[in-house]
């Protein structure tokens, strides 16, 4: 009896959670109609995209300047300005708007974190529409449409003439580009060489690191005019994706619908064919015609200008982090000494790419208004402060116990004899590993490049599409690089021998 009234319960609680949910179900599928409607409706409502642009005043638009004719750099009076149909699409799009035109140059396939992230208002560069990144943007009405095509040097013209020549061979494509995905779902047998900056693609091609390159038409004839060593054919590959369209956050419906009134007009009058591109092949053969590497220069002194600057202020910054962490690694107190070995094994177990990139799109989420340029100075200094914490640690251990011992026996407080006694010491005993920590982090500050910092390497690549020059800019870099470092080293190697002369 008393086991049936135990079931008899279980039947009751059993009866009481499904039915409800039974019922549940059945209202909300006579009702779903509805309720689709009124979260749109909804959505709209809520949706004040295009006030805040307004409000602010400016429109910031994410690009790739390395793809003519869509985007890429020229020079004016010295000057780096963008140019391109898609600069102009851009521009028309921020005066219908009535606000000013902010573009952030960084790589293709950061554009899209930037886009979630709040970096930028709006993608301009090229997008193809395509079902899976339509799952994490919105898209504009298309504003141009063009095929894939090859781009070889003009030697292999025989070897190549179809994507079945390809089997076997290495064919380059822009990172998170459609033609990357072509390549590997239409060329089995392919291998696929992924880079972040087209101009690179097309420095690996002439140097004979891949076969071809696939890119946008109106792309490839931009380099096969500028290049007489280059040709460009159709691929004549099946498409998987959409046509070339604007890219919005989730959500930003107002400043959608702004966008393809602004296409609306654009198309109406075909200004994309009939004036702009005729417009960026006009800046590519003037400025094919008279510009060198040479006459670049003022973008490699700015580049120097902010390699410097960052270098300076994340070696400051990253001296104070690593002798705080140093300290509090040497601490008896348990809960500061796990704190210090925390940061300093987390920052020196993660690539500081990945930290440059988390301390943009990651923290620059929350803080909208951070400069890339003070993103990257975070990261490095962070990076920085990591291992300088382990240089100042050895040196402070390198010390004798009995160097303690003296001064205190002398008088001296915890205080004075860890400045007077130990720490000029340490810094004499460790100065070469910071010498070298001080060299690296130079050379390591053209990482930030990736987020868009117009450091050395960053108006190199500059410099590589606008001259569509690939070998002899990264040169010229490569010796800049090595003038600092040397010059760098000789500083660094007179202050130790003025120490030791010292001690």
């Amino acid at each position: 009896m008393k086991h049936l009234k135990q079931l008899f319960m279980l039947f009751i609680l059993f009866c009481s959670l499904v039915l409800p949910s039974t019922a549940l179900a059945a209202t909300s599928s006579s009702s779903s109609s509805a309720v689709s409607s009124s979260t749109n409706s909804n959505q709209a409502a809520r949706d004040d995209s295009l006030q805040k642009i307004k409000q602010k005043g400016t429109l910031v638009v994410g690009m790739s300047a390395d793809y003519p004719p869509y985007e890429f750099t020229t020079k004016k009076n010295g000057k780096t300005e963008y140019v391109g149909f898609e600069v102009d699409l851009a521009k028309k799009f921020a005066k219908d708007l009535g606000v000013k035109l902010v573009i952030k140059n960084m790589d293709f396939d950061s554009l899209l974190v930037a886009l979630e992230t709040g970096k930028i208002d709006v993608i301009i560069s090229g997008m193809n529409v395509t079902n899976e990144r339509k799952k994490s943007v919105d898209f504009s009405n298309t504003y141009y449409s063009g095929n894939s095509y090859f781009l070889i040097n003009k030697a292999d013209k025989d070897r190549f003439s179809s994507a079945k020549d390809f089997k076997g061979k290495t064919v380059g494509a822009q990172n998170g580009t459609l033609q990357s995905t072509m390549i590997n779902k239409s060329m089995p047998g392919t291998k696929n060489k992924g880079l972040a900056k087209l101009s690179n693609l097309v420095i690996g091609l002439q140097s004979h690191k891949v076969d071809a390159v696939l890119m946008d038409e109106a792309t490839a004839k931009a380099y096969a005019a500028n290049n007489s060593n280059l040709y460009a054919f159709n691929s004549k590959l099946p498409s998987t994706a959409g046509n070339i369209a604007m890219a919005f956050p989730k959500g930003d419906k107002s400043l959608e619908a702004a966008a393809n009134k602004t296409i609306k007009q654009v198309n109406d009058e075909d200004l994309v064919n009939k004036k702009w591109i005729p417009q960026a092949s006009q800046y590519m053969k003037s400025y094919k015609k008279k510009n060198t590497v040479l006459s670049y220069w003022r973008y490699f002194a700015k580049g120097i200008e902010y390699t410097l600057l960052i270098t300076v202020v994340s070696v400051i910054l990253g001296f104070i982090l690593g002798t705080l962490f140093a300290l509090m690694r040497l601490s008896k107190n348990k809960l500061l000494h796990s704190i210090a070995v925390c940061y300093i094994e987390f920052l020196r177990g993660t690539p500081m790419m990945v930290q440059i990139m988390f301390v943009y799109f990651g923290i620059g989420a929350i803080i909208q208004s951070m400069p890339a340029l003070v993103a990257g100075i975070i990261a490095v200094s962070l990076n920085s402060g990591a291992y300088v914490a382990e240089i100042i640690r050895s040196g402070i251990q390198s010390i004798p116990l009995g160097q303690t011992e003296a001064a205190r026996s002398l008088g001296m407080s915890k205080k004075i004899t860890f400045q007077e006694v130990i720490m000029p010491q340490a810094l004499k005993n460790i100065w070469p590993a910071l010498g070298n920590e001080l060299i690296t982090l130079l050379k390591d500050s053209s990482l930030v490049s990736v987020i868009g910092v117009s450091e050395l390497m960053y108006q190199t690549q500059l410099v590589q599409s606008a001259t569509y020059k690939g070998v002899l800019p990264l040169f010229i870099t490569m010796l800049i690089y090595f003038v600092l470092t040397f010059t760098l080293s000789r500083i660094l190697l007179h202050f130790e021998r003025k120490m030791k002369h010292v001690h």
